[in-house]
């Protein structure tokens, strides 16, 4: 979130309170929002989610698998120590109560993972000490025998052959149609915990305890494709374009094994005791490994998670990280982007470029387990924590909402404008309240709608709360919001002073000014902040920029990088909103900020462009470039006017009233003068600077005797000016 002051920066020295705007417009600033049905991109963009649908409750406490068939009949498979392992089958479109039954019922206490065939036959593996088992026409029985202490994983290639990922001796068993298996691949590790079969038909793996995806090709072969510095794959997917998308998690501890110390869906403590796997908190009696990620079974893990990409010629890159939140598994949408189970705060997460990813889905059940692509670019999700089967998508959510954090002003303050903007604004809508502590809860004034002119309805207090509901209108482009923009005032209160302290010798502050332009350079923070979960490339931001005051400049500045550490050179072109062709600026610009004389410019909004090259390295036969846009911005060099100036003398009292108006800028300053005296800083009728046109009403008490001469000068926030005066007799 980014504070403003309306006139210049926070450096300016104060000459009154001044209006500040809060601005909400990257996927930080809505960490502690609640939203539901909504999606918060990484770059701050809102917009309607896909629909997130509770299809079935079973009385099961973890689903730690899903798997649909050809006919759209969905398999979930999960258990407990006193419920046992069960798979069921839920038809999703049937009524709710002929919607399930349960068609395998095991000893073992959880089913791991499921697997359907080419003929619709399913496949469940159980833990601990589990088999393999297909189930058919309503039986269960014993397919595959791996004799491994867990089963994690499995998965079909194109030719029928089940591959089976175990824990404890880490290996891959190859399994024929007709149950038919043996060691396919010793991984060297102590689990294999996730399975893939790619579209070469290679098996993608994923291990613990030293972080592999390992790639073994058909006769058996395998390739450590990338070691992750996280300790445990929890989840492998091949994409139809040939890349791998990978997740590991937990940070990597030494002399460690058994069972693994990330996320790993397990079944919740019994009574019985059991032994431990090595590594494991003694503390807690299991018959199966606890994932360090839920903290409910009283266990703690650290290093977050990351996700990569491994493109088809073995490239691997970093595209989603995050320091506390565990991947557990990996699907595709109907568009095929990546989609991440999350736990422990049950996000969903969508993939939606290597920069930038959303939060789809905020689920009450903090663990989503499994994934599954299903038909129609249908996405099945099952939970841990409260289990539970969800339907993602296709369809977008009609409607939701995101409700702020309470916003903190520091003080008693007075509230204004409120601002959206975004591509598309139809069918969104804020609402706000306010209050005196920290709990909106208790004590707050109702919700209640800005008036048409913007400005915020609810009294005047220290913290304040919006929400912003988005609805998809019956026709035109879904509601899409880039920014929130709230503009708030403290109180003036007598001031106190704290602290006396000499300043060095030799140093000059500037002068005290009633001036319109208040100090002539603008500090800009560094353009390098939280707004992507991607890891960056080695920086080539050069850090904050001072400016110095020029009148009429304009400029961009922007933030390249190279990961050949080539030299970069950049082309800054310029265009109108509303145009389509591009005009030179500069080109063959080698640092990474640019500025020029903008009064040859016709007022209105503008868009920049800056196309990078790597040519100062390269050959032209191999230069490579790559461009990006600004968001709009203003040229304005039009004074603003004033109008309707008058005085009207009561005696000693002289009453001045008179409209400052803009086209393009909200006004930002209004000052008088009596008989060519000191400049008066004049306050709108409305208190706030923020708007095209205010009114002012000045009352001059001891007003001088006889004709009196009244000058009032404005300026708008692109510092330019206007002046007018009356003569009082």
């Amino acid at each position: 979130m980014k504070t403003l002051f309306a006139l210049v920066c926070v450096s300016c020295i104060g000459l009154a309170v001044e209006t500040e705007t809060w601005t909400h417009d990257s996927a930080a600033d809505y960490e502690k929002a609640a939203a539901k049905r909504l999606a918060v991109r990484g770059d701050g963009r809102l917009s309607l989610a896909p629909a997130f649908q509770e299809i079935h409750d079973p009385p099961l406490p973890y689903l730690w698998a899903v798997a649909e068939d050809s006919k759209g009949r969905v398999y979930v498979g999960g258990g407990g120590p006193e419920t046992g392992g069960k798979v069921i089958e839920v038809t999703p479109d049937s009524p709710a109560a002929s919607r399930s039954r349960v068609v395998a019922a095991f000893a073992e206490f959880q089913v791991q993972a499921l697997a359907v065939d080419k003929q619709d036959r399913l496949y469940a593996a159980t833990s601990p000490d589990g088999k393999v088992y297909r189930i058919e026409n309503g039986k269960a029985e014993v397919f595959y025998d791996p004799k491994a202490k867990y089963i994690w994983a499995l998965a079909f290639n194109q030719t029928g052959e089940l591959f089976v990922a175990t824990g404890g001796d880490g290996l891959i068993h190859r399994v024929s149609a007709q149950g038919q298996g043996a060691v396919f691949y010793r991984s060297g590790q102590t689990h294999v915990r996730s399975l893939a079969v790619d579209g070469k038909q290679n098996v993608i793996a994923g291990t613990e305890p030293d972080g592999y995806i390992i790639s073994v090709n058909p006769a058996g072969a395998g390739f450590v494709a990338y070691q992750s510095p996280k300790r445990e794959v929890t989840a492998v997917a091949a994409h139809p374009d040939g890349s791998i998308y990978a997740a590991a998690v937990g940070a990597k501890q030494k002399g460690l094994g058994g069972a693994p110390s990330g996320p790993a869906p397990v079944a919740p403590p019994v009574a019985a005791p059991a032994a431990a796997p090595p590594g494991a908190n003694a503390a807690v009696q299991r018959t199966v490994p606890l994932p360090a990620a839920i903290p409910s079974m009283g266990m703690t893990a650290s290093g977050g998670a990351e996700v990569y990409r491994i493109e088809s010629d073995g490239y691997t890159r970093t595209v989603w990280s995050h320091p506390t939140d565990f991947v557990y598994s990996i699907a595709f949408d109907g568009q095929s982007r990546p989609v991440l189970g999350t736990g422990n705060q049950g996000k969903i997460v969508r993939l939606d470029s290597s920069l930038l990813s959303s939060v789809i889905v905020n689920a009450s059940p903090t663990q989503i387990i499994a994934l599954a692509s299903g038909r129609g670019g249908r996405i099945w999700a099952v939970t841990g924590n409260i289990g539970k089967l969800f339907a993602l998508g296709p369809r977008t959510e009609t409607s939701g909402t995101l409700t702020s954090e309470p916003l903190d002003a520091g003080f008693f303050s007075y509230w204004g404008r409120a601002h959206l903007t975004g591509p598309s604004l139809a069918g969104a809508k804020l609402e706000f309240r306010s209050g005196n502590h920290d709990d909106p809860d208790r004590g707050w004034s109702p919700w209640a709608v800005p008036s048409a002119e913007g400005r915020i309805p609810s009294p005047a207090a220290r913290f304040l709360q919006y929400r912003l509901t988005l609805a998809a209108p019956a026709q035109g482009a879904a509601p899409e919001v880039a920014a929130i923009e709230l503009a708030h005032q403290e109180r003036n209160v007598p001031p106190v002073v704290e602290a006396v302290e000499a300043a060095p010798p030799n140093y000059r502050f500037p002068p005290q000014s009633l001036t319109l332009t208040p100090s002539t350079t603008l500090s800009l923070p560094s353009m390098r902040g939280p707004r992507r979960s991607a890891p960056q490339p080695p920086s080539m931001d050069l850090g904050a920029v001072t400016m110095n005051s020029a009148k009429g400049f304009a400029g961009v500045r922007w933030l390249a990088s190279d990961e050949n550490a080539d030299g970069l050179e950049a082309t800054v072109e310029i265009r109108g909103a509303n145009e389509t062709a591009w005009r030179l600026l500069k080109d063959h610009v080698s640092e990474r900020r640019y500025s020029w004389d903008a009064t040859g410019f016709a007022d209105g909004w503008y868009v920049a462009r800056v196309t990078v090259t790597d040519g100062p390295d390269n050959t032209p036969q191999t230069a490579l470039t790559s461009s990006l846009e600004s968001e709009p911005f203003l040229i304005d060099n039009t004074s603003p006017a004033v109008a309707a100036l008058q005085a009207v003398r009561n005696g000693a009292r002289l009453t001045a009233t008179w409209r400052a108006t803009d086209a393009l800028s909200p006004i930002a300053r209004a000052e008088y003068s009596v008989n060519g005296g000191e400049w008066t800083v004049a306050e709108p009728t409305t208190r706030l600077t923020d708007s095209l046109a205010h009114a002012y009403s000045v009352a001059i008490e001891n007003a001088p005797a006889g004709e009196v001469n009244l000058a009032v000068r404005i300026a708008d926030r692109h510092d330019n000016q206007a002046a007018a005066s009356v003569t009082v007799r």
